[in-house]
């Protein structure tokens, strides 16, 4: 394909982006990272997982996909960072089941320091976070043998999921466990909305870390960069409505000096 040179419109967009994520990161500066995100159930939905959990007395269990260690992995550790967090101060058992050797060691060491910095070291154990296996339906099969000998109480699935989507969420709805996932697998998003109480879908998935930390810098660059794609689709819109204005206006021809012959443009 032949590549397309945008010109100074490009640079201009980019200018046009990055001022709109330095405005933004200051206003929420400001604000302590108050600014207005839309309300995302799943996320919300941490809380009564937990002390469902809780009050049954039975674990909440996470699983951050089949991946290898890259941004889509690192945002599950990141929110099952903030899940342990709310369990620990319950006292509530949470185990994580990962299939890649690297993700292993960056889940290990994150929930460990969860449960250092809520004061309660005492309640992690080196096998909240265990390696399965680094084959697709023999880590399937692993994690939902686990899911039915811990009667898991709450669920969630979060990363790069395959043909093990739809054998995890039955495996725990055949538990009666509050589910939440969400996979950047498009291909897998309904098998998960049909077997799952809350689903994060498309973009949701990537502002949850903004969503639960409210840290300025996340949260700033996340209304950035929708001021951005609102200002695209403006440009989209315009762009539309101009080339449908000028398809609509009468063609004037020209013909030669002297005859009723039209002249036709190079």
């Amino acid at each position: 394909m032949q590549y397309i040179s945008f010109g100074p419109f490009g640079v201009l967009m980019t200018l046009a982006m990055v001022v709109f994520i330095v405005y933004n990161v200051k206003r929420a500066e400001k604000s302590g990272g108050n600014l207005f995100i839309r309300r995302i159930p799943g996320l919300n939905a941490i809380d009564e997982a937990i002390g469902r959990a809780t009050e049954m007395g039975r674990p909440v269990l996470m699983v951050p996909g089949i991946g290898t260690l890259n941004a889509i992995s690192v945002q599950a550790i990141n929110i099952f960072a903030k899940v342990t967090q709310t369990a620990a101060k319950f006292a509530t058992p949470v185990k994580i089941c990962v299939a890649d050797a690297a993700v292993y060691t960056v889940a290990q060491e994150t929930i460990r320091d969860v449960y250092q910095r809520e004061g309660c070291i005492e309640r992690y154990n080196v096998e909240t976070v265990q390696f399965v296996s680094d084959r697709q339906f023999a880590f399937a099969a692993g994690v939902a043998g686990m899911i039915r000998r811990e009667k898991a109480a709450a669920t969630f699935f979060l990363g790069e999921f395959y043909a093990e989507s739809l054998i995890f969420a039955e495996s725990a709805n055949a538990e009666g466990a509050i589910q939440v996932a969400g996979s950047t697998q498009t291909t897998q998003t309904p098998f998960f909305v049909a077997a799952c109480d809350y689903v994060l879908i498309g973009d949701e998935y990537y502002a949850a870390s903004a969503y639960l930390t409210r840290e300025p810098i996340l949260v700033g660059s996340l209304v950035g960069q929708d001021w951005c794609k609102i200002l695209i689709a403006s440009f989209i819109v315009i762009g539309f409505a101009a080339n449908s204005f000028e398809r609509i206006q009468p063609r004037t021809q020209i013909f030669e000096k002297g005859t009723s012959r039209p002249i036709t443009p190079e």
